[in-house]
Formats: C-alpha cells, sequence, structure tokens
C-alpha cells in the first residue's frame, strides 16, 4: 500500500494538532483530572484511533485494516504496561499530582519523536538487510523472557537511575519543587528542578520502550504508515488513561504474563517470517489469526487479573503512594 506525501503531510500535521489541543485546553493550567474528565478524554481518543482503523480498512483494504487494529492493540497493550514505570517513577520523585499532567505528556511527545526515529531506522534496515527479521525475532523472545522474569517476582529494570545521575553530575539541581517550572534559582544560582529531572527520567524510559515495542509491530506489520499511525494513536490519550485507571493497575496482576506472551508470539511469528523469505518451507502465521491471539489473550489477562486475589492486597500499596505523593 502506497501512501501519497499529502496524506503523510496531513497525518503528522493531525497528530501535531492533537498534542498542541491537549497542552492548550488541559495541561497548562495545572489540575488534577476528575474521573468524568479523564473517561470522556480516553474514551474520545480511543474513538479517533477506532474511526482511523475503519478508513484504514475502506480504503486500504481489509488486510491493511487488520493490520492497523492488530499494532494499535498491541502498542495500546505496552503502553499500558508503560504506566506502571511512569508510577514508579512519579511516586519515586513525589511528583504533585496536580502537575503529573504535564510530565505525561512531554513523555507522551518524546516518546513519539522517538518511536518516529526508530520506525523509520527499522524500516530502512529491513529494505536493506532480510536478517533483520531474525534479530527483531529473538529480541522480542528475550523481551518476553525477561518481562516473564519480572512478573515473577524479579527485580524490575530501572532505567532512568543512570539517567538522573549523569543528570545531576552535569547540571546544577535544587532538592524542591517550583510549581511546574522546570528551573529556579537557588542561593543566586540557576538550578534544574525536580520538574525537569522527572521528566528526564521519563525521556530515557521512554528510549527503552521504544526498543522493545518498534520490533513488536514490525511482526505485525512492515507498511510503515501503519507502523508509525498505530503507534501514533496508541500513544494518544495515554495520558488520560493513565489518571483513569490509576486505581486498575494495581489489579492487572497478570498485564505482564500476558504482554510476555504476546511478544514471545510475535517474536516467533517474525522468525517464521524470515525462514519463509530465506525459502524454508514453514507456514506463516496469518494478520487475522495475529489479531485474534492477542486480543485473546488481552481478554484473558484482565479478566484473571480482576478475578484473582492477588489484586486485592495491592490497594494497601497504593494507599503508601498516595501518602507518599503528597509528603
Amino acid at each position: 500500500m502506497d501512501i501519497p506525501g499529502w496524506v503523510w503531510g496531513l497525518t503528522i500535521v493531525g497528530l501535531a494538532g492533537l498534542l498542541t489541543f491537549d497542552y492548550v485546553f488541559h495541561v497548562r493550567r495545572a489540575h488534577i483530572p476528575t474521573l468524568r474528565e479523564a473517561a470522556g478524554w480516553s474514551a474520545g481518543y480511543v474513538g479517533v484511533a477506532v474511526l482511523f482503523g475503519f478508513g484504514m480498512l475502506i480504503f486500504g483494504g481489509v488486510d491493511a485494516g487488520s493490520e492497523y487494529f492488530a499494532g494499535y492493540v498491541t502498542e495500546k497493550a505496552l503502553s499500558v504496561d508503560n504506566l506502571f514505570v511512569f508510577l514508579i517513577i512519579m511516586t519515586s520523585f513525589r511528583v504533585p499530582r496536580e502537575y503529573q499532567q504535564k510530565v505525561l505528556l512531554f513523555g507522551i511527545a518524546f516518546a513519539l519523536a522517538a518511536r518516529t526515529g526508530f520506525i523509520f531506522l527499522g524500516a530502512a534496515l529491513i529494505d536493506t538487510f532480510a536478517w533483520v527479521f531474525y534479530f527483531f525475532g529473538f529480541a522480542l523472545l528475550l523481551t518476553a523472557r525477561n518481562m516473564f522474569r519480572t512478573a515473577r517476582g524479579g527485580e524490575p529494570h530501572r532505567a532512568h537511575d543512570g539517567v538522573i545521575r549523569l543528570a545531576k553530575k552535569m547540571i546544577h539541581t535544587s532538592e524542591h519543587y517550583d510549581g511546574d517550572k522546570l528551573v529556579t534559582t537557588v542561593g543566586g544560582r540557576r538550578a534544574m528542578t525536580p520538574m525537569l529531572l522527572v521528566m528526564i527520567a521519563i525521556a530515557g524510559t521512554d528510549v527503552l520502550f521504544a526498543v522493545d515495542s518498534i520490533p513488536a509491530i514490525f511482526g505485525l506489520t512492515q507498511n510503515t504508515y501503519i507502523v508509525f499511525t498505530a503507534t501514533a494513536f496508541s500513544l494518544l490519550g495515554l495520558r488520560q488513561l493513565y489518571f483513569l485507571i490509576d486505581g486498575l493497575l494495581d489489579r492487572l496482576v497478570y498485564l505482564s504474563y500476558g504482554l510476555s506472551a504476546i511478544l514471545g508470539f510475535i517474536g516467533v511469528k517474525l522468525i517464521l517470517h524470515a525462514l519463509h523469505q530465506d525459502g524454508v518451507g514453514v507456514a506463516e502465521i496469518g494478520t487475522g489469526m495475529s489479531l485474534l491471539v492477542i486480543v485473546g489473550v488481552l481478554a484473558l489477562t484482565v479478566v484473571a487479573s480482576l478475578l484473582s486475589r492477588r489484586s486485592e492486597p495491592q490497594t494497601a500499596a497504593k494507599d503508601d503512594r498516595e501518602l507518599a505523593l503528597h509528603r
């Protein structure tokens, strides 16, 4: 499916417009979103993404539409898992709740920019080197294994720690917030506030998220436009989703297991595709089957999490985090 330049242009302008609208009308004035506000805007962004998918079905065909929805659902699920890490980062920095929207929007904008770069790099590598499919496949299998180990009680990767240590060594920092300012004055010297530090932490973590998520969606489609739009729409609305499912995050105790299974499945799919490209007589997994597996695993994961008793004790942990945010 060839996409004209003007369609790319309109898509980029539309996405930039949505981010700008989000900042001007919601984030610029610091406040804590109500549940109704978060639910309304989350539903709106999901609606826009679904309408775009129907447009892909109509103008691009069933295959293109199926690839978009498979990619969107996968990236959205990975984004929800990323919210756990964002929650840990903002809790460790004790970010006041009314300023968390600004941090999240910055993280989304940076993630979109970083992943766009990875998307075009990945597309160029795939066009040039056939072995990249093997690399992506084994990388996803490794990620799936690490995610499974973490879900079983392993130590989560805190990628932002090294970034923060480096930033503190290079730039004078303040220990206290000054509203939502990024830079303040301490003892007559300009200093970085914790608000800027937490944004750096989010940005550094987003780079690693991009390394994990881009191979996953390339395992479902190699069309650069579909990869870009599915990734972009999965990130839009993530800020509102954070406040909407904040209380639910602690109950999704099996989400990492489900995501591990999905990444492992896509990794196998990529390796089978690479073998097929090399002339080996192996069966490939179609996009329709991929979409069914992804949706089925996610549905099973969510239902099992909500019915599990393991999710009940998490309430105390959430209360502890809420207390830490207001100290």
